[in-house]
């Protein structure tokens, strides 16, 4: 059994909601007066008695951004460049029996949507493609990276899970980061809504993010997809996943990403509801746990919300989102979800710079 698997199967059995009933306002008082906290302590921070606390805890949260962060927050832009996909994943407008017209960019339709994101300002892109190794394979993600390297200082990726060679391929190319979400961390559950397709491997996908960091990805984010499975565990293991990267790659710049399900052209609902304050607490809760972490937030969240967040621990947001195939040069057709906060990127800089924050387009370099 792998260092992570073992980690995380360390709980299991583990009674969550006895845990939490235990949990008082005085253990939370303790833990929020500690410089630093065990597991343990994050996940009484999880609790429902914590959630009495976010006043307290949104200060030390906000605390320990500034002193780690600074007052800076970094924008970068999606570029989906293809919609094929094998899975089966009930939640997804992508899977497999999604009945639209598939697309994928060829390297010239590549390079105009990034000359179009590009000229917003943005330096930072994430590639992002189904999983379909015949019509997305990694040679096609490689040939899409050296496109879009001459547009942007930082290309990461945001595909399918990989094996240690070809992330070390795709490395090579110019990728620099990675996005991998577990999308849910409880394997009986993770069966239930992956019943199809390679994704169903729920160990290959756990692991594909250290495998990134052993092929010298310089940012890797980590997170599940909140709605699939009770939150506060899946902050919990999320939690976990984060800290062991961090404990066994201290080199790597390691992020945490806590995307809300979207509405998309389908019609699976939420099997757990994640309200505002879930949210609050959760980002808050890590980064008391996470000082040294990024936290990542899209346009999945409305505007009003993110704008509350930044405040919160948030140090890296998403602008002028489209999330369709070629959705930035041409009217979109099907998209992947439907992004709550439709603010440009010229918006976003406002918002930022409004509230007292420098909206960093480019490592090193600030857009006044």
């Amino acid at each position: 059994m792998r260092g992570l698997e073992a980690r995380l199967r360390e709980y299991d059995g583990f009674d969550f909601s006895a845990f939490f009933t235990g949990v008082t306002q005085k253990d939370v008082g303790l833990v929020l007066a500690k410089d630093r906290l065990t597991v343990e302590d994050y996940l009484i921070l999880l609790s429902p008695a914590a959630a009495g606390r976010l006043e307290e805890m949104a200060r030390r949260a906000q605390r320990e951004t500034r002193r780690h962060f600074g007052r800076t927050v970094q924008l970068f832009a999606p570029l989906y460049v293809s919609d094929y996909c094998v899975n089966g994943c009930v939640y997804c407008g992508f899977r497999r029996r999604a009945g639209f017209a598939r697309r994928q960019l060829s390297l010239g339709e590549v390079a105009r949507e990034a000359g179009i994101i590009s000229n917003m300002g943005i330096k930072h892109i994430l590639l992002l493609t189904g999983e379909h190794p015949e019509k997305a394979g990694v040679a096609y993600i490689a040939d899409c990276v050296r496109v879009l390297k001459d547009y942007f200082s930082s290309v990461a990726i945001e595909v399918y899970a990989l094996t240690g060679e070809q992330y070390e391929k795709l490395a090579a190319a110019g990728v620099d980061g990675m996005t991998m979400y577990q999308e849910v961390y409880q394997p009986e559950i993770y069966g239930r809504l992956h019943p199809a397709g390679p994704k169903r491997d729920y160990l290959f996908r756990l692991n594909a993010p250290e495998r990134a960091c052993r092929a010298g990805m310089r940012t890797v984010t980590v997170g599940a997809l909140l709605g699939l499975a009770p939150w506060r565990q899946e902050a919990f293991f999320t939690g976990l996943h984060a800290a062991y990267l961090q404990e066994h790659y201290p080199a790597v710049d390691l992020q945490m990403a806590p995307p809300r399900l979207r509405p998309y052209g389908g019609s699976f609902q939420p099997l757990s509801l994640v309200s505002d304050a879930d949210l609050v607490q959760y980002i808050t809760a890590y980064r008391i746990f996470m000082p040294h972490s990024g936290i990542c937030l899209s346009t999945r969240e409305r505007g009003e919300l993110r704008d509350h967040l930044v405040q919160l621990g948030v140090t890296k947001m998403s602008a002028g989102v489209s999330t369709a195939v070629g959705g930035y040069s041409a009217a979109p057709r099907e998209s992947q979800f439907e992004p709550a906060d439709g603010r440009s990127v010229e918006e976003i800089r406002l918002m930022l710079k409004a509230n007292g924050y420098q909206p960093v387009f480019q490592d090193w370099h600030y857009l006044i």
